[in-house]
């Protein structure tokens, strides 16, 4: 009777360890899964200054809350903003992506980044894009962007030629930004807005006093112009201003060099 009451003890014991340990495995096992109904979106064709939206569904298809605890962009043109930071398990919920297609053109994507508590895909990568089309505009290319003038002789001007293209359908009007540059085209001072008409070019000469000045010279000239694409661009000119004394000394130093 006794060896019973033990067996049955026993079998009780074994009966509860096993609830125990298969308990807390469930509750070990139990983890966030998210599940997105797409991870990719196609605007299609789009006039440039439209801005686009889409929402991103996902699910929480876990087996306990789903937190998303950051939805970030690619670059701040778009914009995602989440409907739920917590999700019960098989509960949905939906990111709203916003693009602003002001400045772009052609073929375009952009990507959205949804981190959470999902061990099996902490970061999900969904992905927005669309064919922009860019009406008639001016289109602005500068040659070069970055000009070194070499050794400059104190009280002369630090002197660049900059080409400037319009390769777009439309005319463009082009302006400069410097304390003290003077702009000329063919020898004579150059117009303020600088026109240039579709499909040509206009060589410029850029030319900034040196003054009481030596050493190195850093400048930089802001240039503005119609193109919707690149309204604002920056020209770099650098140079090393020396005085006569020590041109001198350079030339007494170096003749039997330059014979």
């Amino acid at each position: 009777m006794k060896g019973h009451q033990a067996g049955t003890q026993a079998v009780v014991l074994t009966g509860l360890f096993l609830l125990l340990f298969l308990g807390s495995s469930s509750l070990q096992a139990g983890e966030p899964r998210i599940k997105f109904k797409e991870l990719v979106w196609d605007f299609g064709k789009a006039k440039q200054g439209d801005i686009l939206s889409h929402e991103f569904v996902f699910t929480n298809e876990g087996d306990s809350t789903l937190v998303i605890k950051k939805v970030s962009t690619s670059c701040g043109c778009a914009a995602a903003l989440v409907s739920d930071e917590k999700l019960a398990p098989g509960k949905q919920g939906k990111i709203e992506v916003k693009f602003d297609t002001r400045g772009y053109g052609d073929r375009v994507s952009k990507y959205i980044f949804v981190d959470s508590n999902d061990p099996g895909q902490a970061r999900v990568q969904l992905e927005v894009s669309a064919d922009i089309e860019v009406p008639p505009a001016p289109k602005i290319e500068v040659d070069p962007y970055n000009y070194d003038g070499g050794l400059v002789l104190a009280g002369d001007e630090l002197r660049a030629p900059l080409k400037i293209m319009n390769k777009g359908e439309l005319e463009l009007r082009v302006e400069f930004n410097h304390r003290n540059a003077s702009f000329f085209v063919g020898g004579k001072p150059a117009p303020s807005p600088l026109k240039i008409a579709a499909r040509k070019e206009t060589t410029l000469e850029v030319r900034i006093p040196t003054q009481d000045r030596t050493g190195t010279v850093r400048e930089y000239i802001l240039i503005k112009s119609n193109d919707p694409m690149r309204s604002t661009l920056s020209l770099y000119l650098t140079g090393y201003i020396i005085t006569k004394e020590q041109l001198k000394e350079l030339f007494n130093k170096y003749k039997d060099i330059l014979r």
